[in-house]
């Protein structure tokens, strides 16, 4: 289900957003990118770490770069939110996702579409 995300300052973000972040970076700081091939030598606090996918998480997950994410959402209200990166839940990531259903709103009713088969 789910689809490419990157790990930076303790946040997770889409591959787009990730990417552009990398090029920043790279930019400010001179280096090149095989300087952060092995992610074994640096920490996502320095550099995005990825990519990853199929990681359970207890809340669906949205890049950090919120309605600044080069693929964020436009709600029907007009407020734009994060990329949505197609977790997985653990169980209670699911009992969460019901509860926010149940008391609804634009959010909610975009995770009941797109966590139908859970709930």
């Amino acid at each position: 289900m789910s689809q490419k995300y990157y790990i930076y300052c303790a946040d997770v973000y889409c591959e787009d957003c990730a990417k552009e972040i990398m090029v920043r970076l790279l930019k400010e700081s001179g280096k090149k990118m095989e300087d952060y091939e092995d992610k074994y030598t640096y920490d996502s606090d320095e550099f995005p770490k990825g990519p990853y996918e199929d990681e359970e998480s207890d809340t669906p997950e949205h890049c950090a770069n919120g309605p600044s994410c080069i693929n964020a959402i436009t709600l029907p209200d007009g407020t734009k939110i994060g990329d949505w990166l197609e977790n997985d839940l653990t169980e209670d990531g699911v009992k969460y996702i019901k509860e926010v259903i149940e008391e609804g709103g634009p959010v909610a009713e975009l995770w009941a579409e797109w966590y139908s088969d859970l709930i």
